[in-house]
């Protein structure tokens, strides 16, 4: 269970002997190894504020993976957990250029500061008091108590990253899964320019008020779904699939775009389009983009004899009809022993089928199945990082 930070914690944390204290704790190593002996020497070093040091510690630890530079900023467990990604940040605040921006659910404050770079005028506010003082200390920013659907501020533009509830394992996100729901934030801001993040999940003729749907990859992971009203939107634009790598140049590609693309055999190369581009249904943009072509209308995997560069390719051995039997024939004749098994379209679990392959021998393959019209197709290839 997290630790349940209160204002008087922060209050120690911002304090000289709060610094000291981190300071102190986090030249423990808090390794597996070393935990409970740590645990220790940190209550013998800080006292009865052992809680809220340790914690801000590791979850600073933690946010390593989000952000470049969270040695000073104040986390909760949750906020950390539900917070941008720093170039998925960095990203959406570009849309915010010279705007004086409001972040109605602004929790610790990691969207707004990024926001700030970009925008006019930024300020934030959230519900929770701790997660209030937390964002003022992190960002130094104005920060506001207040609900998000109670509107503070005239002439901003606005932010909103609801918070997630349970819902239940389902793949589809509904509006009423979200605090606030998300048409509640459409009811109250209608008439202004405002960005909603969401779960990627997000079905678009559940927010009609949305008139663009962004959908945000970062490093082959799709991270979020961004709803975007009034002119924050691009004309033109329903779908945009927006795809981030680390030290590479972002890019994205719209329903706007050309979707003309031929359904061909399997050729030389077999594409798997980024995460973001599926979630946006625009392969055939994407396909079109890059003079490939769709081995069925219905599925996503695309052929052809030039893989676009820096993506991760698979260049086809060989093909043919899919049965178990014969790709464990095919598999002990190459003597494959380490394999990777994609699926697509066919009702085949990897993780069952695996076993009852029997792979043995040195080689490496990936093997995809998937349907082409009628035909369960199995497509034994090889993978290769392109320049």
């Amino acid at each position: 269970m997290s630790y349940g930070f209160t204002l008087a914690d922060i209050e120690f944390l911002t304090s000289a002997a709060g610094t000291d204290a981190l300071a102190g704790v986090d030249a423990l190593e808090l390794t597996s190894a070393t935990y409970l002996a740590d645990v220790a020497t940190a209550r013998k070093l800080v006292g009865p504020n052992v809680g809220p040091v340790l914690e801000t510690v590791l979850l600073r630890r933690k946010a390593v993976s989000k952000m470049d530079s969270p040695e000073r900023w104040l986390f909760t467990d949750d906020a950390l957990q539900q917070a941008t990604p720093a170039e998925v940040a960095q990203h959406r605040a570009a849309r915010f250029a010279g705007r004086d921006v409001h972040d109605v659910t602004c929790s610790i404050g990691m969207d707004l500061v990024y926001t700030s770079y970009t925008a006019g005028i930024s300020v934030g506010s959230d519900l929770d008091a701790v997660r209030v003082h937390m964002a003022r200390h992190n960002t130094g920013l104005p920060v506001l108590q207040a609900d998000a659907l109670r509107p503070v501020t005239r002439g901003t533009a606005i932010l909103a990253d609801p918070a997630r509830r349970d819902s239940s394992g389902r793949r589809r996100w509904r509006p009423s899964d979200f605090a606030p729901p998300l048409d509640a934030l459409a009811d109250v801001y209608a008439g202004r320019d405002m960005a909603v993040k969401c779960a990627p999940g997000i079905d678009p003729s559940d927010v009609p008020w949305a008139r663009e749907i962004e959908l945000v990859s970062l490093n082959g992971s799709v991270r979020e779904a961004c709803l975007w009203t009034g002119s924050l939107a691009t004309p033109g634009v329903r779908r945009r699939a927006s795809v981030l790598r680390t030290g590479a140049e972002p890019w994205s590609i719209t329903d706007a775009d050309p979707d003309d693309c031929p359904v061909t055999a399997p050729s030389e190369w077999l594409i798997d389009p980024d995460g973001a581009v599926v979630r946006a249904g625009l392969v055939r943009q994407y396909a079109a983009r890059h003079g490939l072509a769709q081995l069925d209308p219905r599925i996503a995997y695309l052929t052809g004899a030039t893989p676009p560069a820096g993506i991760r390719a698979f260049r086809v051995v060989e093909h043919g009809r899919y049965t178990e039997k014969a790709l464990r024939q095919e598999l002990a004749r190459r003597k494959v022993g380490k394999l990777e098994i994609l699926v697509r379209g066919l009702d085949v679990d990897p993780n069952a089928l695996r076993p009852r392959l029997r792979l043995r021998g040195a080689e490496e393959a990936t093997v995809v199945l998937t349907r082409i019209g009628n035909t369960p197709t199995a497509l034994l290839c090889n993978a290769v990082r392109t320049n």
